[in-house]
């Protein structure tokens, strides 16, 4: 069962059985609109506010070739005013201490508002104007300017950033050319360039709409007020053709080793990548992985950091996890190189740890140890509205159910020594995978080999 830890240590806790799964679920009603807009109400009347989330199910996976950015770009457009209130969207906002932002990646796009309790009308109105009326607000200027902001933030956050370019090097080689996740959600910058008004309003129009969208109001509210107010603000939304976003494809296939060394002139130190294809979000495998990392590469006394940065001395720090996404996962292992120590040795300190490991398994006491910091940081995750609504969108998006919380973390009590070995060994080769050497030029290199997009 689940325990508080008040005054029970992690080993005493490791001894026990974790055969009894607990209970845990997050309070919702869900209903839909007859516009096709789903709805999910959760009270918690903990604080006196409230969070309005909007996901949309679209992402940088559903662009089309030649038309990259356009979900990122959309994130930026929202904020730039809709029919009903063609100004800034944070100026009616931030004067009452408002949680404002919105997010893209390759899956989704997400919008969310939190505001003082009494504010929910405020929140839900202007989510509801953006929604059903943008494009008549939308003019050339705000389209021009937004395509310069992208842009900006391309170079910034990508270009001229150290080890910036480390996400694109590895996605176009994980991935073939043509695949959904072969370009950053970012784009590129001559699609984001030549986008033109048709181009971004036929995605809008294609994307934007109530029957592609979830929307979650959590916290301090009353359910039958929040119930009016929704149909009041988005009813009379008209519903879009329907959509479907990408959910499923072959997955990609490494048929070898793929090693590239790159050189990064802002990169004050040389740093090692290594990535490999592995399960989709909740699929098989996906959940082993994750508590395989902690065991592997968590705290000074996991195998890898003892090995790479404390045995050997080859590496300053070193991470591993797996990130998962819906079509394919990626598990990415990264170090920075510490003085007079190559990259090359630190991949094969990599190599070793890694092979040590598969060879001699993980113990019990280990997975029961990372379940519980797994275990751990879900109800942590479960402790805020903001990240409570969020997680329901989660769900409801790419489950389609908001109460999947409780398979959800059954996925990782299930875990044990003999799956984490057989995801280790499945996914895990090393002749399937993708290595990246980053090291600052050397002496002789003169030129930028890596700026994009002057």
């Amino acid at each position: 069962m689940y325990h508080l830890l008040l005054g029970l240590s992690v080993s005493a806790w490791a001894e026990e059985s974790t055969s009894d799964t607990p209970n845990v679920e997050i309070p919702f009603e869900k209903y839909e609109l007859s516009n096709g807009l789903d709805v999910i109400l959760s009270e918690d009347h903990s604080v006196p506010f409230v969070q309005v989330n909007l996901w949309y199910d679209v992402g940088s996976k559903d662009e089309e070739p030649g038309k990259t950015g356009f979900a990122h770009l959309f994130e930026h457009l929202m904020f730039q005013g809709s029919a009903n209130h063609d100004t800034e969207y944070f100026a009616p906002l931030q004067p009452i201490g408002a949680q404002v932002n919105g997010t893209t990646n390759f899956d989704r796009t997400n919008y969310f508002e939190g505001v003082p309790s009494e504010y929910l009308p405020l929140a839900l109105w202007l989510e509801s104007d953006r929604m059903g009326y943008l494009l008549p607000a939308l003019s050339e200027d705000k389209l021009t300017n937004q395509q310069d902001v992208v842009r900006n933030e391309r170079r910034q956050r990508y270009e001229i950033r150290p080890y910036g370019m480390v996400w694109v090097w590895l996605f176009e080689n994980l991935y073939p050319e043509g695949h959904p996740y072969n370009i950053p959600t970012i784009g590129k910058h001559e699609d984001i360039e030549n986008a033109n008004m048709d181009d971004v309003q036929s995605f809008f129009k294609k994307w934007y709409v109530p029957n592609n969208a979830s929307l979650v109001i959590c916290g301090d509210f009353d359910p039958a007020e929040a119930k009016t107010l929704v149909e009041q603000y988005f009813g009379e939304i008209p519903r879009g053709e329907d959509v479907s976003s990408l959910r499923d494809i072959e997955p990609a296939v490494l048929d070898s080793e793929k090693v590239i060394y790159k050189e990064d002139p802002r990169a004050p130190q040389s740093k090692v990548f290594v990535a490999w294809l592995t399960p989709k979000m909740m699929g098989e495998g996906d959940a082993d992985l994750d508590v395989f990392s902690s065991i592997f590469a968590e705290g000074t006394d996991s195998p890898l950091v003892q090995s790479l940065v404390y045995d050997k001395q080859v590496a300053q720090d070193v991470e591993a996890f797996q990130y998962s996404a819906r079509l394919q996962g990626q598990y990415i292992i990264s170090a920075t190189v510490a003085d007079g120590h190559t990259t090359e040795e630190v991949v094969a300190a990599i190599d070793e740890a890694l092979a040590n490991i598969k060879k001699d398994g993980v113990t019990a006491e280990q997975v029961n140890i990372s379940k519980l910091n797994w275990e751990k940081r879900f109800y942590q995750n479960l402790q805020t509205i903001n990240r409570k609504a969020d997680i329901l969108n989660n769900y409801n998006t790419n489950m389609g159910d908001p109460g999947f919380v409780q398979k959800d973390l059954e996925r990782y009590l299930a875990v044990t020594p003999e799956s984490i070995s057989k995801a280790m060994n499945s996914y895990l080769h090393q002749d399937k995978r993708v290595v990246l050497h980053i090291t600052p030029p050397s002496p002789e290199t003169s030129e930028d080999t890596t700026t994009e997009g002057k």
